[in-house]
């Protein structure tokens, strides 16, 4: 007995000395993003060993049986980067929670955009950007607009505020405004079916928040094809859908200006394969320009709720965007020098970067309406987009190869724009002067707060755009059917749109000073001292501009597109894809000009002046609209893998854009299309290369476009906008990083001319040659969870106007950053947007000056020096 309990001891003492000897331990942790949600799939390995695990649903991950040491412990994730941590395991079980950042940068992260089957961007055959929020974080955008400065390829002229942007793409123009050929969607389809309605462009229906997991902007390429009136680039903003649980609350504020914005968002699963995120954002404040009231006042709220099968899903999604922002119109600015070499400075009381003509004396219009009856608008709503989504989008793997997808959205969309334009800007005693005030029997100019107005003052004779967005809605469906043969993907698609285009411009003309700081208006006396205007209205309409423009509209334009995409596998390395679009339109409807009335709108039993000639709507005699149009659209592109990390391709590709409103001017006959200039087409050629490097990647692409556009009627210089255009160039991109610092950044040449009628040969308005952008920053802390930076934006000369003389001089705007993280989920964010204060001038109303002497011109500069403070808190 005392043998058999002796041998127990001896081997229990050996087990506890090999135990103690050989001790082997875990390590575990959680994986998770950097709004601390956690990421499954991860690889987790232990260099120069064999062991390593792979996270769960949780972000966990265990690996046992570690040997007491030091180690690198490697996680690694497509569409992040790869983190490396020193572990010592010392006896004892290591708990290393890992925090993995997006990149936005990485050839492995899968694209949805401009393509039928999700795929990588080292196998696709398109040039695309994809921006992460951290991304566009750095970027300091106070805009939507301002994200879009970022991306090789895209010049986002985003003076214009919250909306009312123009957005070209690779020397194709901007014409007649907005975005034309550039098409905004959000999660895969048309915010609009057409980006350049005057008043009613489509980013002023579209916000930037923290819904939004990333933004995919596809260049030229099988943008033709994969969507209607696109043919120069899709700007996709795809939204979160909480299939990882985590939120946000983030609240923002103007330190040297008056805004204070709440961000918040949350998503979860909520059961087996059911999911869903909802988030959204409230503001309220003057705005980066001195306005002299509330001029930004709205927000936005988004839901969506997914359902996972075992072979698809179903999504349901809504959104409801209720938002006032200032709509910036032209400036004055005095100009000296000559055309070639021109000084713009600030005229005397206004500041052109950070003033505008918005003032406190001017925020009621009053006139008569669409149907003739009086009416009061506020100017303050400036744009008032109203817009409440429904989507359903569907996906389903079926028997044999086959998959199903679907993408409805109903939108019921409207609103108002209403800004003061300024016809001109000149001296009082020039003004006097003028056939406008002669013919008037204008003599003196008097403030209406009192006091004359001396003749060396400068005045800026308003026109404002009063514009009532009446009925908007649309209705868009993306029906796609997809076959796998072996190595072929053959995808069947049909694409329904609806649009209505209802609304009014219901503009009135005032005189006011050219003052930043709350301009006056003016009123006109005649010789004898008696008051010809009613509190600075000078007349019922556009009276600066002949009375040309009170008009309304009430149109719908339906589209069928039926398309046809095949992708060939041909190799291992090579593969190919073509597609071929259809697309028919059908328009119908009516629209109405002016018309003149007496009228006394002031009821106070008299005709003033102005109430001789009351511009109203001719509802009575309307040009009936019905036509229909069609063209065809096709693309064919191929991609060769060189190595792993290393590919080129080419493409070449046709597609049109078909126009709205802006044809409905020039007294054609809207009962044929074959008579009408309703289409546009551009065709382009590219070449590109992608290469990732192991802390970087490069993308190269050489291009060339041809546009034929047949013209649009452009409201501020009443005139037909009517070129061919030809451009070629090369945009690069890329990003490296150096332990702590990256480096991200793109620049694009563009060598662009007029190719037809009086302007042929000269460079396209407000077309620089390059256009670039640079955004370093640097990491630090324990877990280099802080963070701090530059974004600088630039681009060189362009000219004012096709003629090609006065020269808008280049200039590089920068912007900066820091994070401060306080604990795991708790930061602050400082952002300067503009730093120097420089000034940007984007367009100009005039094309040339007189030189040799001071010239007072209209034009629209980005906004000045900013600075903001944000405090987010994730959870």
């Amino acid at each position: 007995m005392k043998t058999s309990n002796l041998k127990m001891f001896l081997a229990f003492t050996v087990a506890l000395f090999s135990a103690s000897v050989f001790a082997q331990s875990s390590i575990s942790g959680i994986i998770t993003d950097e709004t601390g949600a956690p990421i499954s799939g991860v690889n987790v390995i232990l260099e120069q060993t064999n062991k390593g695990a792979i996270t769960d649903f949780d972000g966990m991950y265990t690996i046992t049986n570690v040997d007491d040491g030091t180690y690198v412990l490697s996680a690694s994730y497509i569409g992040y980067t790869n983190v490396k941590e020193t572990v010592t395991v010392a006896g004892a079980d290591v708990t290393a929670n890992v925090s993995m950042s997006e990149d936005a940068e990485s050839l492995d992260t899968v694209i949805v955009t401009g393509v039928t089957n999700p795929q990588s961007r080292i196998e696709s055959s398109v040039s695309i950007t994809s921006l992460k929020p951290n991304d566009i974080v750095q970027s300091a955008p106070r805009t939507t607009a301002e994200i879009f400065r970022t991306v090789p390829g895209i010049r986002s002229e985003s003076s214009g505020g919250e909306g009312n942007a123009n957005i070209a793409v690779r020397g194709v123009p901007v014409s007649s405004g907005g975005s034309k050929y550039v098409q905004l969607q959000e999660d895969g389809l048309p915010v609009l079916l057409f980006g350049d309605i005057a008043f009613g462009t489509a980013d002023i229906f579209t916000r930037f928040d923290a819904n939004i997991s990333r933004i995919e902007a596809i260049r030229g390429g099988s943008a033709s094809t994969l969507s209607s009136n696109s043919p120069g680039a899709i700007i996709n903003l795809i939204s979160k859908t909480g299939k990882t649980e985590g939120g946000s609350v983030a609240t923002s504020f103007g330190l040297d200006y008056s805004n204070f914005r709440t961000d918040f968002e949350y998503g979860a699963p909520i059961g087996e394969g059911l999911y869903f995120h909802m988030g959204g954002f409230y503001r309220v404040g003057e705005g980066i320009r001195d306005a002299g009231y509330t001029a930004n006042n709205g927000g936005q709220f988004k839901f969506n709720i997914t359902k996972e099968f075992e072979n698809g899903y179903v999504r349901l999604y809504t959104k409801y965007l209720n938002d006032r922002a200032i709509a910036y119109l032209p400036n004055p600015i005095q100009v000296t020098g000559t055309n070639d070499n021109p000084d713009f400075e600030d005229i005397p009381n206004f500041d052109a970067n950070n003033e505008t003509l918005h003032t406190p004396f001017l925020t009621q219009n009053v006139g008569l309406g669409e149907s003739g009856q009086l009416r009061r608008s506020n100017v303050t709503d400036g744009m008032h987009p109203v817009s409440i989504s429904v989507g359903m989008e569907a996906s389903f793997e079926l028997a044999e190869g086959w998959r199903f997808k679907n993408n409805g959205r109903f939108s019921f969309n409207k609103g108002g724009f209403n800004s003061p334009f300024p016809a001109s800007v000149q001296t009082a005693g020039d003004f006097l002067a003028g056939d406008f005030a002669t013919g008037n029997g204008y003599a003196t100019l008097a403030y209406q707060n009192g006091g004359l107005v001396p003749d060396n003052a400068l005045i800026t004779p308003i026109v404002l755009f009063d514009t009532q967005l009446n009925n908007f809605n649309n209705f868009m469906n993306d029906l796609r059917l997809t076959k796998k043969f072996d190595m072929v993907n053959v995808t069947l698609g049909y694409f329904k749109a609806n649009q209505n285009v209802k609304m009014s411009w219901l503009w009135n003309s005032y005189l006011l000073e050219a003052s930043g700081n709350n301009a006056r208006l003016i009123n006109a006396n005649d010789a004898d001292g008696n008051r010809l205007t009613d509190n600075g209205l000078v007349g019922y309409g556009a009276a600066f501009f002949g009375n040309c423009c009170q008009r309304s509209y009430d149109t719908q334009y339906t589209t069928s597109a039926p398309y046809l995409a095949v992708g060939v596998q041909a190799t291992e390395n090579l593969n190919f894809d073509g597609s071929i679009r259809f697309d028919y339109g059908k328009v119908d409807g009516s629209f109405a000009g002016p018309v003149t009335s007496v009228y006394d709108v002031n009821n106070d039993g008299e005709i003033s002046l102005a109430e001789q000639t009351v511009q109203g709507i001719d509802l009575a005699n309307p040009t009936i609209v019905n036509y229909n149009y069609d063209y065809v659209s096709y693309s064919l592109g191929a991609n060769y893998l060189l190595k792993e990390n290393e590919a080129v391709f080419a493409r070449y590709s046709r597609g049109g854009s078909a126009k709205a409103d802006r044809i409905l001017f020039a007294g054609l006959n809207y009962l044929d299309g074959d008579q009408i200039n309703a289409l546009d087409f551009i065709n382009q050629a590219e070449v590109g290369y992608k290469r990732g490097f192991g802390n970087g990647s490069l993308y190269a692409t050489a291009f060339y476009a041809k546009t034929i556009e047949e013209g649009g009627f452009e409201a501020t210089t009443q005139q037909i906008i009517e070129n061919d255009y030809r451009s070629f160039g090369i945009e690069l991109e890329g990003s490296y990083r150096w332990d702590n610092l990256e480096i991200r950044g793109g620049v694009t040449y563009t060598n662009a001319d007029i190719d037809s009628g009086d302007n042929e040969g000269n460079t396209p308005r407000r077309q620089p040659d390059f256009i670039y952008n640079l955004i370093p920053s640097y990491n630090f802390g324990g877990n280099k969870q802080h963070s701090f930076g530059l974004s600088v934006i630039g681009q060189t000369k362009a000219y004012a106007q096709d003629s090609n003389e006065l020269v808008l001089p280049g200039f590089v705007i920068v912007n900066s950053f820091i994070n401060y993280e306080f604990t795991t989920n708790l930061a602050a964010n400082i952002s300067a947007n503009n730093l120097f204060d420089t000034l940007g001038i984007t367009e100009s109303e005039e094309g040339s000056i007189v030189e040799g002497q001071t010239n007072y011109i209209r034009v629209r500069p980005v906004p000045g020096r900013s600075i903001s403070m944000g405090v987010t808190y994730k959870f």
